[in-house]
Formats: structure tokens, sequence, C-alpha cells
């Protein structure tokens, strides 16, 4: 079984243009993020998917290997898919190119149920929330999972509700690292966007509506994944990563 890691990193963005070279601690992100992938067991190539020369130059230059893609892609599925589409892979970890601080051990977690012969198409990651103001923040995206532990719904709302005070009531945040097989993820890619993908914002969304079975893990990992979507969660990284060399 042939898993290939990939990290798509557009330069573009919203909120802040340019973030996967943003310098931390001496060194852009997206290298921190690669670093991250070198130290987990299991990926046999890492792939950076980029839209940006820049990008690319910056990860040729440490060593890394970047792949171009369209810079009209909608989703970083579709980053992830176009770079491996002439490359051998059973299975494609999509690793996000914003979470410097990534735990490696969450990359093996996601590879693990392929190797243990599962027949979902998709593996993603969960962890326990415990704070009333996560339990509300749309930005912290719930997961709830059945018996065989594969998702039952993703949403930005409180899931489940607790209707009446309920004994052992335990609430998931996703965590965002999905692996696929290669099968699956060219499925999605060729699929239009869902009504509850539309509706959630969630692209995961998708593949259950399309009958794609999701298993989700719950991570071992208990540090943070701090996504970089603002100057401000920059510069928290900094200072975190800043007060781990000390």
């Amino acid at each position: 079984m042939r898993v290939v890691g990939v990290i798509p990193a557009r330069y573009k963005s919203t909120r802040f243009e340019g973030k996967p070279l943003a310098d931390i601690l001496g060194k852009p992100m997206i290298q921190h993020v690669w670093d991250r992938c070198r130290e987990a067991k299991g990926l046999d190539r890492i792939l950076v998917a980029t839209d940006d020369l820049r990008i690319s130059d910056v990860v040729r230059a440490f060593g890394g290997e970047a792949v171009m893609t369209d810079p009209t892609h909608a989703s970083g599925s579709d980053r992830v898919a176009e770079a491996i589409a002439k490359i051998d892979a059973d299975i494609v970890v999509n690793i996000q190119g914003d979470e410097p601080m990534l735990d490696p051990t969450m990359i093996e977690e996601v590879i693990a149920p392929f190797r243990q012969g599962t027949d979902a198409g998709m593996v993603t990651l969960k962890k326990e929330v415990f704070l009333d103001s996560e339990f509300s923040d749309p930005g912290v995206v719930k997961v709830v999972t059945g018996a065989d532990g594969c998702a039952l719904y993703f949403s930005r709302s409180l899931i489940p509700y607790p209707r009446t005070k309920t004994p052992h009531f335990h609430v998931y945040e996703h965590v965002g690292i999905y692996a696929y097989t290669r099968k699956c993820l060219t499925l999605l890619t060729q699929l239009p966007q869902s009504p509850l993908e539309e509706v959630e914002g969630l692209e995961q969304l998708r593949a259950l509506e399309n009958g794609v079975r999701i298993r989700v893990v719950e991570t071992a990992c208990e540090g943070e994944a701090i996504s970089v979507d603002t100057v401000a969660d920059l510069e928290r990284v900094r200072r975190l990563l800043a007060e781990k060399r000390k």
C-alpha cells in the first residue's frame, strides 16, 4: 500500500494572502508543515500542491517536492486530486498547509484504518470538546458517529443537542485531516457540490450525501492544532513555538 501525503498551499487568501510563506522563527510556515510530515511514519512520499511559483520555489529551496496545480480549484481536495493524478498512490493524505503545529501522530492515525483493512473510502479524526464556548462556536465543526465508528453527520451547530439533561454527554470536534483511497478522492472531485455541503460550508458532507463511508478515529493527541487564518493566529503560533524551544 503506497501512501502519499499532499499539502495544499494556495497563495491567495481572503484573510491572509501569502500565508504559506509567512515566517515562523526563521522558516516559512509551509516548511514547518513539511517537517511535521517527515516525522510521521507511513508516508512514502510528500508533495506540496500549489498554484503559485513563489511557494513552489521556496519548497524546492528547502528540499521539498512541489507540484503546480490549477489556480481555480474550489477546494483543497480538488488541488490534492490534481497533484496525485499521475502519481502512484493507493492512499492519499490531505494535510492542511496552515497548521505548522500539526502532531505527526495524527497523520499516522488516519492511515492506520486502511492498513487494518477498513472498507471506508475516507478516514478523518475527532477529539472531545468540553467548553460551552466551543459548543456554540460555528468555527468548531462537530461530528457524530455511529456504532461502526463512521460519521453520521458533520455540522457547525451543536450535535447531538441535549434535549434533556443527559449523563455521559459527549461532543466531538472534527479535526480536519483526511486520508482517502485513490478511487474515493477521484469520485469526490467529479461530483457537484451537494446541498448540505453548500448550506454548512463543509465539503465532507458531499461524501456523506453520496453514500461514501467516512471512518472517524478519536485522536490520542492532546495538543492543539492551530489553523493559521489570520495574523493574530500567526503571532500565537510564533509565541507557542518559541516557548517550546526554551
